[in-house]
């Protein structure tokens, strides 16, 4: 088992990972510390166990709507969210692919956390 030393909010974390999974685990919380960071620029600081919360929440919210559109995609309602297409439409279905592929990927590892 690997260990990483991570930093949110200015405090240090030990973290257990398995082998090889360290920077990937470096890259989820620089992502949470910004979304912390972001917290404390609005609200300030409340508490850490608020601002995690509430980033957590944040996290939830957006891994939400990437899956309902995940959804709407696999359905074929065209209900999406794509900003720079006025109809909706994708016009780079690679793209498309890549999205669904990490959104799946998110998903999994998320649920086997």
């Amino acid at each position: 088992m690997a260990q990483v030393n991570i930093q949110i909010n200015g405090r240090d974390y030990l973290l257990a990972c398995e082998d090889g999974e360290e920077s990937h685990l470096t890259f989820l919380a620089e992502y949470i510390n910004r979304q912390v960071d972001g917290l404390v620029e609005s609200v300030g600081q409340v508490g850490e166990a608020r601002l995690l919360l509430m980033a957590s929440l944040l996290v939830a919210d957006e891994l939400a709507e990437a899956s309902q559109e995940l959804d709407a995609l696999k359905d074929g309602t065209g209900n999406v969210k794509n900003e720079g297409h006025s109809d909706g439409a994708n016009d780079d279905g690679a793209d498309l692919a890549k999205l669904t592929q990490r959104i799946e990927d998110i998903a999994a590892r998320l649920e086997s956390a």
